[in-house]
């Protein structure tokens, strides 16, 4: 999954009621956050995207409640 960046492509094909539900149940918030930043980092690279990852790896459940707020106003994650 992680070389062919399909976590980042998968959650951005998802209709915006799903992306939200699942950035709003808390475990699961975190394991898709999880999926989608390192999936990015594989795939696009760059040193932002390491820092976001390892972040997000240790607090992503308050992140995932960020991104939620990000995909209601922007329609995407944060720094992706």
């Amino acid at each position: 999954m992680a070389k062919s960046g399909k976590g980042s492509t998968w959650f951005n094909r998802q209709s915006r009621l799903v992306q939200i539900i699942l950035l709003l149940i808390p475990f699961v918030n975190w394991v898709v956050e999880i999926m989608v930043r390192w999936s990015t980092y594989f795939q696009k690279g760059g040193t932002v995207r390491l820092v976001v990852s390892i972040i997000v790896t240790f607090l992503g459940l308050v992140f995932g409640w960020i991104d939620l707020i990000a995909v209601l106003i922007t329609k995407k994650l944060l720094f992706q």
